[in-house]
């Protein structure tokens, strides 16, 4: 059985359990405090050196790191990721934008948003809005012509993408501008064996 450790309230963690529960993986979820440092204990440095979640362990005990190349991992050889060249390219290239151009301005909001010393990062989040707010211009423009992310299809570019806009309000980046994307976030919640952010705890 796969191990998925990870944060409750962490997108990249929630990315792995959606593609595991849409896969009919069985996983065992190992809640792992990053604001108690438990991500900096010598036994979690020794499944990722990086001291960051998720990590998942497979059944054969390989540790992975990194949600985005995990869900490459585990979507090799499945609908999730088109066999083509060029789908493959335009998956990776959605998966490379979320995590340069997206997650550190959404996300990060987020995160700060939900610190319990939030008043301190108060400052820093007029910096991140302009950022978000080109990051969801583009996928606007980009769903108002497209059903999915790539190929008309649902992929872990879907997956990678929707984990933290499906909870930007959070951040303070309402989607009440953005039509396109909200109705890519319903196709998405209607996939077969989706859970909610919510559910990933109680998934395994």
């Amino acid at each position: 059985m796969y191990r998925l450790y990870d944060y409750k309230t962490s997108g990249n963690g929630y990315k792995v359990a959606l593609l595991l529960t849409q896969l009919k993986q069985l996983f065992a979820y190992v809640e792992t405090d990053i604001l108690a440092g438990e991500t900096h204990t010598p036994e979690f440095l020794a499944k990722n050196p990086n001291g960051k979640v998720p990590v998942l362990e497979t059944p054969e005990g390989d540790l992975l790191s990194e949600s985005n190349a995990i869900l490459a991992w585990l979507a090799e050889g499945t609908p999730f990721l088109p066999s083509d060249r060029m789908g493959r390219y335009q998956v990776l290239q959605w998966m490379f934008w979320e995590q340069y151009s997206h997650e550190p301005y959404i996300a990060t909001s987020r995160f700060w948003l939900h610190h319990p010393d939030a008043e301190s990062f108060y400052a820093k989040l007029n910096e991140r809005r302009p950022g978000g707010l080109k990051a969801l211009k583009l996928m606007e423009d980009h769903l108002s012509r497209h059903d999915f992310l790539v190929a008309e299809s649902y992929t872990i570019a879907d997956i990678a993408l929707y984990a933290y806009t499906h909870v930007a309000p959070e951040g303070c980046f309402p989607l009440d501008d953005y039509p396109a994307v909200r109705a890519w976030l319903e196709r998405v919640r209607n996939q077969p064996n989706h859970i909610t952010i919510q559910e990933k705890v109680q998934a395994s």
